[in-house]
């Protein structure tokens, strides 16, 4: 069974957040979707945390070197779909392609925003 995983799920997990060990018991077992822009998503996630200063950049390459192993499927999402749900939702577009691809995929999504959460339901979209 696939899920789709949210970046915010990702960088937990790599980033070795609190609730890291929940994330990987719900995905044990499990293939993991991902619009293409959830890696560029984690790059940028990186890249300010490096201009704030809340990570060196040794812990940003070790925590990308981790990422790098995470065995994700990119999915290649409508771009028109996911800025009408944009639109409608009033919801960033880098969201709006989550929602897309789990409705592109069938799959239920795994995020920890719940705003997202929130959008996701209003689809049907069962969320972890």
């Amino acid at each position: 069974m696939y899920i789709t995983i949210d970046t915010s799920a990702i960088i937990a997990v790599i980033g070795n957040e609190q609730v890291k060990e929940e994330i990987i018991y719900k995905t044990k077992g499990m293939s993991l979707y991902a619009p293409t822009s959830v890696h560029w998503e984690i790059g940028n996630a990186f890249s300010s945390m490096l201009k704030r200063n809340r990570i060196n950049l040794s812990t940003a390459l070790g925590a990308l070197e981790v990422y790098s192993q995470i065995p994700i499927k990119y999915i290649d999402i409508s771009l028109l779909k996911s800025l009408e749900i944009s639109k409608k939702f009033n919801i960033y577009a880098y969201d709006a392609y989550l929602i897309q691809c789990s409705l592109q995929t069938t799959s239920p999504l795994l995020t920890l925003d719940k705003g997202l959460k929130s959008v996701a339901s209003q689809f049907g979209i069962n969320t972890l």
